[in-house]
């Protein structure tokens, strides 16, 4: 069997739920059928660049540095609109059930 080509994108998504700890790294091989060893790679290059891990992949090793900088300031904001997001969702949800306990505003 010949070595496998994962995109930069699907490296990144493994990458943050390890680094993350979102899923565990068990979990991670079985559902996208990959070694231990390969993901805990992916999680170290990610600890060490972040979301600039693997561009020159991506661009066959000739990377704007403008560009991706741009890049990766817009991938961190999305990563906080989601957070906020899924906050606002279970705030939410937390409301429909019965709502928070009253705030004493000491009035």
């Amino acid at each position: 069997m010949g070595k496998r080509f994962f995109e930069r994108e699907f490296k990144l998504q493994v990458a943050r739920q390890a680094y993350r700890g979102e899923k565990r790294l068990a979990q991670l091989c079985r559902e996208h059928g990959l070694c231990q060893t390969l993901v805990r790679r992916w999680r170290e290059q990610y600890e060490k660049e972040g979301e600039n891990a693997w561009l020159s992949q991506e661009r066959g090793g000739n990377v704007d540095l403008d560009a991706t900088g741009r890049i990766a300031a817009l991938e961190a904001a999305l990563g906080r609109a989601h957070l906020e997001i899924d906050f606002l969702r279970h705030s939410l949800a937390t409301l429909r059930k019965g709502g928070f306990p009253p705030h004493n505003r000491g009035c």
